[in-house]
């Protein structure tokens, strides 16, 4: 009793193995298939980094064509609403008109001279307003009674590079109008605060001190580009060769399979 008859165990391993093959047949085939699709995927990442990469290093290269280049007058207001980093970041300018002292701002900066305040001063020009960052002092020197005086009201040139608005603050730190804390030179923010209502969307890193006794110190702008492109594009391509590794595997495996158990 309970015996299972020689037939019945032949029908059941019979079932069994026409069963079995379905699965493995298809199997490498989906796996192959879902690899290719992962390999193009990932080549194509990997050109588009080596595309970036081009277009950064031709922006780099504008970048200093402009900063060595002899200054050109600043944007007129016509032409403010066109302003974009790509075009006019870092472009010499020449911007003259007379400094609004009394609306001075200081945001809080870390430079090569250590850690203290950008000077962000208004100029009224003939277009409208133009912050100008005069340059870099430190705690000690960031009431400007301490800089050795600054100057009358009359008209100043001076010569910058052109910058974009920085809006919102610096790392982890939110920019505080209502407290007259500044972490980033946010132009519309400071324009706002101190009452400016004509004010251009870009502000002026002036090249040299602009006081009696060299301070602020200017000509600290850092031009830094993160250029990763290549690293990235290498990345994606190892992981397209590694991928169509792992498909050529399952497909050699399924392949070897197929010859010892076949139907």
């Amino acid at each position: 009793m309970g015996d299972v008859s020689p037939q019945r165990e032949h029908d059941a391993d019979a079932a069994r193995v026409t069963q079995r093959p379905v699965t493995s047949r298809h199997a490498p085939a989906l796996a192959g298939a879902g690899a290719l699709v992962l390999v193009a995927s990932f080549v194509g990442l990997g050109l588009w980094q080596l595309q970036r990469r081009a277009w950064k290093h031709a922006l780099i290269a504008q970048v200093e064509a402009r900063v060595h280049a002899a200054p050109a007058p600043v944007p007129g207001r016509a032409e403010w609403p066109q302003i974009s980093a790509v075009r006019d970041g870092y472009r010499r300018v020449l911007v003259e008109g007379r400094m609004l002292r009394d609306r001075e701002t200081l945001v809080r900066a870390t430079t090569v001279l250590g850690s203290g305040y950008w000077v962000i001063t208004p100029m009224q020009t003939a277009d409208g307003t133009i912050l100008v960052n005069r340059g870099f002092v430190p705690p000690e020197r960031r009431d400007a009674s301490t800089r050795g005086g600054e100057g009358g009201n009359g008209p100043v040139r001076i010569v910058g590079l052109l910058r974009l608005s920085e809006p919102g603050g610096g790392f982890l730190r939110a920019n505080d109008p209502a407290q007259d804390r500044w972490y980033s030179r946010d132009v519309a923010a400071i324009a706002a605060r101190r009452g400016i209502a004509d004010a251009a969307p870009f502000f002026v890193d002036a090249e040299v001190a602009t006081g009696p006794e060299n301070q602020p110190v200017g000509g600290l702008t850092v031009i830094r580009f993160v250029d990763n492109h290549l690293i990235y594009a290498l990345t994606w391509f190892g992981l397209a060769l590694l991928s169509a590794w792992a498909g050529l595997t399952v497909l050699r495996r399924g392949r070897a399979e197929d010859a010892t158990n076949p139907e």
